[in-house]
């Protein structure tokens, strides 16, 4: 559906009395997307009530029809989640409005263009990129940010949080012409872009920017403290300012001593070339400073992993009391990514020409999971192509995500390939996109979803080789 109808049949309710419920995915994306709308509602004197999720099963879905049944909602709206489940999410249109926002992958029935159709109605708003047959590289808080423009101009103001929500989706590495659209209002608003070093982050101390990184992976130094110090002295670049104290960020660097990095970088990674390690860097306007958005994304999915998804909305909705808490779960979240990566180097992984199968069990939190796996994707560890998946219990299921190291060059559909293993075991769902997706499958199913998933993925280096 074309953003222009969904606001105009959304506008339907905004007379009635009753509550707006609000549900959305606990990540970067997801949260923005909801402070986004938030905000807009806020200025049309809305009353809502936000859920945050890891996932949108079964059982969320049946609590929450229950819920329409015995509260005044008038309005539920789907951010960032619901691609997956049309069939049960119309069945709420039948009670209220319904309002998905979403930009991942479809249900099978849907993609193959059948059904879309079946489930349309007065009440049911759909909007996703993918089911128009545009461009798949759009965020879910640029589709909100585009709802809430239309609703009302005076939202552009809201265009850096958009813009947070693409680099926490990654999006900000093949920028679509929609999102350039939304970087285009977000710097009417006081954001930055500039091209430069793509370490995490330019704001922080720089020993500690190189330690914690997860956009850029360097051997021995990512996760070490003792490794990025050494890094620093190998190349004889300062960490303290001897003029005014303190410690240097990157954007303290004068050119030498960026080409000094970007080469020890480049011999510590073994790349031939620097086109991964240079990208645009956003700096957002937040609470009177810059923020660099990957830092801020970093702070946003720590929150929602570490089950403090409230923080970080209050932190994106300007709460004074906010900050410091996000800081607090912020650096625990941090111990934990440098433990999962640890775990990583020092694991039996079940390992192949093309792939690498990590079964961390409960040594890593599974909200953490895709967070390791997305760092090992972008070191130079595995080559190009090698498809990375994560496994690690959540209660009586394992979460799965999967990742591609460095580029697609095989071509290879990832949520197709875990959802083809879902369905050979009988078991779970399967979600995300080409390059990024996850499954959740029941405990019990451990070593049968391993078995088959091994024999997938040799098919698919069977297919590469031909």
């Amino acid at each position: 559906m074309k953003i222009k109808e969904a606001v105009s049949r959304f506008k339907e309710v905004l007379e009635r009395e009753g509550m707006i419920k609000v549900v959305t995915h606990i990540d970067t994306d997801g949260l923005t997307s909801a402070a986004v709308l938030i905000k807009a509602l806020k200025k049309l004197d809305q009353q809502f009530c936000v859920v945050c999720l890891k996932q949108l099963e079964d059982h969320n879905i049946d609590q929450l029809y229950e819920e329409v049944e015995t509260k005044k909602w008038k309005a539920i709206f789907f951010l960032d989640l619901g691609s997956t489940k049309l069939a049960k999410l119309s069945k709420f249109s039948e009670h209220i409005k319904t309002i998905i926002l979403d930009h991942h992958e479809l249900q099978e029935k849907f993609i193959v263009g059948r059904a879309i159709e079946d489930v349309q109605s007065e009440n049911f708003i759909f909007v996703n990129p993918v089911s128009e047959g545009k461009e798949e590289n759009v965020n879910a808080s640029t589709v909100v940010y585009q709802f809430v423009k239309e609703l009302d101009k005076k939202n552009e103001e809201l265009a850096q949080l958009a813009v947070l929500g693409m680099v926490g989706d990654v999006m900000n590495k093949s920028i679509s012409k929609i999102n350039n659209s939304v970087i285009a209002d977000a710097k009417k608003h006081g954001m930055q872009a500039k091209r430069g070093l793509d370490i995490f982050s330019t704001t922080r101390a720089l020993n500690k920017a190189l330690e914690f990184g997860s956009s850029i992976f360097i051997p021995g130094v990512t996760g070490s403290s003792q490794g990025a110090l050494a890094f620093l002295r190998e190349l004889d670049i300062s960490i303290r300012d001897k003029n005014r104290g303190g410690f240097r960020t990157l954007l303290d660097l004068n050119k030498e001593e960026i080409s000094r990095l970007i080469t020890g970088i480049m011999l510590r990674r073994r790349n031939k070339d620097d086109k991964d390690i240079i990208g645009t860097i956003y700096l957002l306007k937040l609470y009177g400073r810059l923020y660099d958005a990957r830092e801020a994304s970093a702070m946003m999915n720590a929150c929602g992993r570490l089950g403090h998804a409230s923080i970080a909305l209050s932190f994106l909705l300007n709460s004074g009391t906010a900050k410091e808490k996000v800081e607090m779960v912020y650096n625990k979240y941090k111990h934990h990514l440098v433990s999962g990566l640890n775990f990583v180097n020092s694991t039996k992984k079940i390992e192949s020409e093309g792939f690498m199968i990590v079964n961390a069990q409960d040594n890593i939190k599974d909200t953490i999971i895709g967070t390791v796996i997305s760092i090992l994707a972008s070191s130079s560890v595995n080559p190009d192509g090698t498809i990375l998946v994560g496994m690690a219990y959540r209660g009586d299921k394992i979460k799965v995500s999967s990742r591609i190291a460095g580029r697609n060059i095989n071509n290879v559909n990832l949520h197709k390939l875990l959802d083809s293993v879902v369905k050979q075991i009988g078991d779970g769902e399967a979600g995300g996109h080409v390059n990024a997706a996850g499954a959740l499958i029941s405990k019990n199913k451990e070593q049968t979803f391993i078995t088959s998933l091994q024999k997938a993925l040799q098919i698919e280096e069977i297919k590469i080789k031909i």
